[in-house]
């Protein structure tokens, strides 16, 4: 059930990236309740890393944690925000992407 609660809190760290980038390209109220947004997320997606680590290693918990926010956070700059999608910067995205299979097959 942990893991379940760590994939959550990784989607969460997704969406306060998400609220960051669009509160960096709104203006007035509307930053307001973007930046909102991003504590509401930052908040419930730490309160999910904190009960996983609860039974799971602390060093994998945290590092799956983190690599599905940037994995998750690539793939809504190439999709959302148009950002590149080069070679290299895929690539290297689906290393990550096994590394972070790769820490959740080993660990106990």
């Amino acid at each position: 059930m942990n893991w379940i609660f760590l994939i959550i809190g990784g989607l969460f760290e997704v969406a306060f990236a998400f609220c960051l980038g669009q509160a960096k390209e709104s203006i007035g109220t509307a930053k307001i309740w973007w930046y909102a947004g991003f504590v509401l997320c930052l908040a419930i997606s730490m309160s999910l890393l904190i009960k996983a680590t609860q039974t799971l290693p602390l060093g994998t918990a945290y590092a799956v944690w983190t690599g599905i926010g940037a994995v998750g956070t690539v793939l809504v700059g190439i999709f959302i925000f148009r950002e590149s999608a080069e070679f290299w910067r895929l690539f290297f995205l689906a290393t990550l992407i096994g590394s972070i299979i790769g820490l959740k097959v080993v660990s106990h």
